[in-house]
């Protein structure tokens, strides 16, 4: 059985690269949810008039790799306490969100989300937006896996290869093939 998790922080490029190493994650594609107009482009999303965000598709089994997990990672490697902005990126479509595609995962997301904010794990509040799924579009082409093909890019390795760096450190045993 699969499941399906729909997840926005920051740049989709950084979420993608971190999510794919999960053992149960069978996919993770990018593209553009919580908006207002079908089929957006890039540059539309980046313009902030179409309310997307920019987001990843996860595919995974909840035998290997709940929802609750998959989300424990997700508030680790990125900022729930910034509205509209990740790092260097700032706009609406990097704001953090999280799609439920079911009441069960909008639950879940909220009491994550209550027990972090108890935890006070950050100075400020998180400002992540739990909202229904009303749809995904996938990215263009070059966007998908760019970590993978890119990883010397100045933008991976400033942003993205930290995250990966963490997500071993932190989460060694839910990796698809832990580092030795």
């Amino acid at each position: 059985m699969t499941e399906t998790a729909t997840l926005a922080g920051g740049c989709f490029w950084c979420i993608e690269a971190v999510l794919e190493q999960l053992r149960g994650v069978q996919s993770v594609e990018s593209g553009y949810a919580g908006g207002t107009v079908d089929h957006p482009t890039y540059e539309q999303v980046c313009e902030g008039t179409t309310g997307h965000a920019e987001a990843v598709q996860v595919a995974f089994d909840p035998a290997q790799i709940a929802f609750r997990d998959l989300l424990e990672v997700f508030f680790t490697l990125h900022d729930p306490t910034t509205p509209n902005r990740q790092g260097p990126d700032v706009g609406t479509q990097y704001r953090s969100a999280v799609f439920f595609h079911s009441p069960e995962q909008e639950r879940t997301a909220r009491e994550v989300i209550a027990r972090l904010e108890r935890e006070r794990l950050w100075p400020d509040p998180i400002v992540t937006e739990v909202a229904a799924y009303t749809g995904f579009w996938p990215a263009e082409p070059y966007h998908r896996q760019f970590y993978r093909r890119n990883p010397n890019q100045l933008y991976c390795r400033v942003q993205i290869t930290p995250k990966l760096a963490k997500l071993r450190s932190a989460f060694r045993e839910r990796l698809k093939v832990a580092p030795s």
